[in-house]
């Protein structure tokens, strides 16, 4: 293998299988029907689950959220004040093509520090969202580095 080539991680099935039952899982204590998705870190959908009752916008919501956390390497909630009107990344919603979201619950997921993927909940209020979100991402523990608080 030369340096001009690089090797990429992408989860599993398996790993994200185990994301989004963590998830769920929480998404059940809290009550609360959602919409779950697991990116790579290009944004490409591996996963997406919507549970039973969960409205079909959570579904989508929920898909945007995991490819604006890897997209940015960054839980999407870390743009609310800086896209607010005549912040710095006012309009950064309207890129690319609409799919960015800054509400909480996508949360990037990383391996030994890098990038491999993100994940994205919807379906209830932003903070019950990113506690489903971090409960999946706790889930999948061992291959993926602990959540940044």
């Amino acid at each position: 293998m030369t340096d001009d080539l690089r090797t990429e991680l992408t989860p599993s099935l398996d790993l994200c299988r185990r994301l989004v039952a963590g998830a769920e899982q929480e998404a059940l204590r809290q009550g609360r029907p959602m919409g779950i998705a697991v990116v790579d870190r290009a944004g490409q959908l591996l996963m997406a689950v919507r549970m039973d009752g969960a409205t079909p916008a959570a579904l989508t919501l929920a898909v945007d959220k995991a490819f604006t956390a890897a997209a940015f390497d960054a839980p999407t909630d870390a743009w609310s004040e800086v896209t607010r009107p005549g912040g710095a990344d006012w309009g950064l919603t309207s890129a690319l093509g609409g799919r960015v979201v800054i509400l909480p619950g996508g949360l990037p997921l990383r391996a030994g520090g890098r990038l491999v993927g993100g994940i994205g909940v919807s379906g209830a209020a932003p903070p019950i969202d990113l506690i489903c979100a971090a409960a999946g991402l706790r889930a999948g523990a061992g291959p993926l580095d602990e959540p940044k608080s």
